[in-house]
């Protein structure tokens, strides 16, 4: 009886149990509802192939896409006055804050700051990490961008920022409100030195950080479908006490309208990047000169 009760029962149980399956296989598009199988929706860059939906990425992987081969350095960002408010909702910040570098990282904030090639050129890139507290704009924030900026003026290279935030961070009151300003003075440091300053405009992009830097690129970018605006949609009929078009606030309701440039698939931003630097970059490339044919006498 031991011998069927500790060897032949276990084994027998072992081979008809169901095996768990990890929870991060599948992913409902939020565009079409559709189960997106994780490796090829990681193949796909994050799209739906069914819809096209452009789903949300880190700050890391969308590092990874922009520079060539994927290959970028990370700078330190500097150290900045932590919960200055001492602020407490229904969670303290400090706890919030604690929370969010336990997944991302110890010291990290919404922003990464990388610096590399992009088309051959050199670029750095600030990009937003919306899983850290919705990308909010605070006291860390704006001390990224004013990096990047300064990084992109001492090596004489292109600033990229890829905005994806809910807005400034209400925790640290009107220090992150002074993070606009700041913002558009690092903007201002890179196009005093006559170096480009691109925005890549991606979902969300609202609230202070539209009102700031994210709308005063030499060259505004936006992912198909990003939502970008300051107040949102259900706000503005509130107030207006109208029904808005559809599409609003859409990143192609504002190419149609002018106030973004281009929107770019998530697979080709790349290449447009490369080609729009190559033109503010090297606006008169050397003409290829072709090889004279001799004629027989």
């Amino acid at each position: 009886m031991n011998w069927l009760s500790n060897f032949v029962l276990p084994k027998i149980r072992a081979f008809v149990s169901k095996k768990p399956v990890p929870d991060n296989l599948w992913t409902k598009c939020p565009g079409c509802e559709q189960m997106l199988f994780h490796r090829e929706l990681e193949a796909n860059l994050h799209v739906c192939r069914n819809c096209g939906h452009h789903l949300r990425i880190g700050a890391e992987q969308r590092l990874k896409i922009l520079f060539d081969e994927g290959g970028f350095t990370r700078i330190e960002l500097p150290k900045t006055l932590v919960d200055p408010l001492k602020f407490r909702d229904r969670r303290r910040y400090a706890d919030r804050l604690r929370e969010g570098q336990a997944a991302l990282g110890a010291g990290s904030d919404a922003v990464v700051v990388a610096h590399g090639q992009i088309g051959g050129f050199a670029c750095v890139v600030a990009a937003f990490e919306f899983q850290f507290m919705g990308g909010s704009m605070g006291i860390a924030a704006g001390e990224a961008v004013l990096a990047a900026a300064k990084l992109a003026v001492l090596q004489e290279a292109a600033l990229i920022v890829v905005p994806a935030s809910g807005g400034a961070r209400m925790q640290e009151g009107a220090l992150s409100l002074m993070q606009m300003p700041r913002t558009i003075l690092a903007a201002d440091m890179v196009k005093e030195k006559g170096l480009p300053y691109i925005v890549l405009l991606t979902d969300p992009t609202t609230g202070g950080v539209s009102a700031s830097f994210a709308m005063v690129g030499d060259i505004a970018l936006a992912e198909p479908g990003a939502v970008i605006g300051f107040a949102g949609a259900r706000v503005i009929e509130e107030t207006i006490h109208e029904k808005l078009p559809d599409g609003f606030q859409r990143a192609e309701y504002l190419f149609d309208h002018g106030m973004v440039d281009l929107v770019v698939p998530r697979a080709e931003l790349r290449t447009t990047l490369g080609r729009i630097l190559g033109l503010l970059r090297d606006p008169h490339p050397p003409a290829a000169v072709a090889p004279v044919s001799q004629e027989p006498s």
